[in-house]
């Protein structure tokens, strides 16, 4: 009822989204070209938005995502700038298609309509948005959501038209953070994930509600197993895409494998931290000392400028004073740290965690990288499965059930691969028992019409009508006819014929009145 009084006064008092952006580049030094490219992706999301969210349950409203999106374009964005391809002076660097620029608020791009969009995208989040016991999962984890909701937030304009529904994996920017975002959404939802990426509040703990939400939705076994290869993806992702990083994280590697080494010597670890803790203490009281002497804090400030190149230079000693603080402020959470592990009731879980660390850093040893991504992400799917038959147990009424055909119908069409999609790649033993459920209960609660007794013969006429990219599953009908020895199965939109397939697969007598249209939902 809300939905339909909500419908309703959008259409009484209509957003001119059009004007509303106008006004934004009026006060933006944006070239005419760059103007009106902005101008004509906001005309192709307002003439496309319907069907996505038809398409694809639980996002954004239409208003809601184009507000976002022209608030970003406001305040994130100072310059954008057209370059050609072959523009020598330009930041992009090469087998990109932009550049940005997040402290200047700059992007340079090619004159790619999504590609735009997507580097907008990026520009309206924060780098690190994880707050884990495990530094890689910080970084990785937060890249991961960062492009994955990237690549989300470009589905409008890539993938609708207004009149079709099309997915060119080529035309994705990374396949796995796609993937795996979408599992993630499906099982948390869409307001958890980007109140998560965009939040302002830095006191929720995000990290931590999100493995408490997915073990009381899916179990603690399902949610831990979630996690782990979620993780996992995003830490063999930051292998693929950040490359850079690696000798960092070789140190880091190194660093773990010395102090769990020294750790199987309890006693020999204990004099370790003990000295460190000395040592600690030192620094803090040399740090006390100059804080609170001028003269001290002056040759200080001196020596430290002496070592600085030019651009690193320290302004004042009252700068020199906040950054002094701050080490020493770090220096005895350290302390803190080390009396917190040296705790008997405490070592044992600090070990645990730093072999946790030490074996997500041990991922990035990987050689053959793409087939170790395609592993996990197939793990991941026999996870989000399983998951999957617990919201159907919980669906009690026919919109519910309805909402999980369409999330059904999207998530078979997803791009595991460049090539292939997750409909033409999962094992039947995985995804069988999921769409009989997902039938069963759909049928129990007078959502679709039951076509045939045999379960099997339902659930091979419903995998084809999954594999049918028609805006509203609705408005689909099957008609099943007979050559000679073989069946076929025709689909219809509407009054549209849509699909003609030859079905091997019926073995047995359908009992399926031939050449009659039958209407899918109920």
């Amino acid at each position: 009822m809300q939905k339909k009084a909500d419908k309703l006064l959008e259409k009484i008092v209509k957003k001119d989204f059009n004007n509303e952006l106008e006004i934004v580049l009026e006060q933006k030094e944006f070239s005419e070209d760059a103007k009106s490219i902005l101008l004509n992706i906001l005309y192709k999301i307002e003439t496309a938005y319907k069907d996505i969210e038809t398409v694809k349950p639980d996002i954004f409203s239409k208003e809601e995502y184009i507000t976002k999106l022209i608030g970003t374009i406001k305040q994130q964005c100072s310059s954008i700038k057209l370059v050609r391809m072959d523009d020598k002076n330009s930041q992009i660097p090469e087998n990109r298609t932009f550049f940005i620029d997040k402290n200047k608020k700059e992007i340079e791009c090619y004159p790619i309509e999504r590609k735009i969009l997507y580097a907008i995208w990026k520009m309206g989040k924060k780098e690190r948005i994880v707050k884990s016991n495990n530094f890689l999962i910080d970084i990785a984890l937060s890249d991961f959501l960062n492009i994955g909701n990237a690549i989300d937030l470009v589905e409008p304009l890539r993938d609708f038209n207004g009149y079709s529904w099309t997915t060119l994996p080529t035309e994705i920017e990374s396949i796995e953070h796609y993937l795996a975002y979408q599992n993630l959404r499906m099982l948390i939802g869409n307001k958890f994930l980007n109140n998560w990426i965009y939040h302002q509040e830095t006191l929720i703990d995000y990290y931590s509600d999100l493995i408490e939400n997915l073990k009381q939705q899916y179990t603690e076994k399902n949610a831990d197993k979630i996690m782990q290869e979620i993780n996992t993806i995003a830490i063999l992702a930051e292998k693929k895409y950040n490359s850079s990083n690696i000798e960092k994280y070789e140190k880091d590697k190194n660093r773990l494998e010395t102090e769990l080494k020294n750790m199987q010597d309890k006693e020999k670890y204990t004099e370790t931290i003990t000295k460190e803790k000395l040592e600690l203490a030192k620094k803090i009281r040399r740090l006390d000392k100059i804080l609170n002497n001028k003269d001290l804090l002056h040759q200080e400030y001196v020596k430290r400028n002496e070592l600085l190149p030019l651009e690193e230079k320290i302004f004042s000693m009252r700068v020199l004073s906040d950054i002094m603080v701050r080490e020493r402020e770090a220096t005895y959470q350290k302390m803190q740290d080390l009396n917190y592990n040296l705790n008997p009731k405490n070592f044992v879980k600090h070990k645990k965690e730093l072999e946790e660390q030490y074996q997500y850093l041990k991922l990035l040893d990987t050689e053959d990288i793409e087939k170790e991504i395609f592993n996990n992400l197939a793990k991941l799917q026999k996870t989000f499965l399983t998951c999957l038959l617990i919201q159907i147990d919980k669906a009690t009424t026919k919109q519910e059930i309805v909402t999980l055909l369409y999330q059904m119908r999207y998530y078979l069409q997803l791009p595991i691969t460049r090539e292939k999609t997750i409909v033409e790649t999962i094992p039947e033993k995985w995804l069988k028992p999921v769409i009989q459920k997902l039938l069963e209960k759909a049928e129990e609660l007078k959502a679709i019409q039951k076509f045939s007794q045999d379960e099997n013969i339902t659930y091979i006429i419903w995998k084809y009508i999954f594999k049918v990219r028609a805006i509203k599953i609705e408005d689909l009908s099957i008609k099943i006819t007979k050559d000679k020895q073989q069946y076929i199965l025709q689909i219809f939109d509407e009054n549209i014929f849509e699909e003609k397939i030859s079905i091997t697969e019926f073995q047995e007598k359908l009992d399926i009145k031939p050449n009659k249209r039958i209407k899918i939902f109920e």
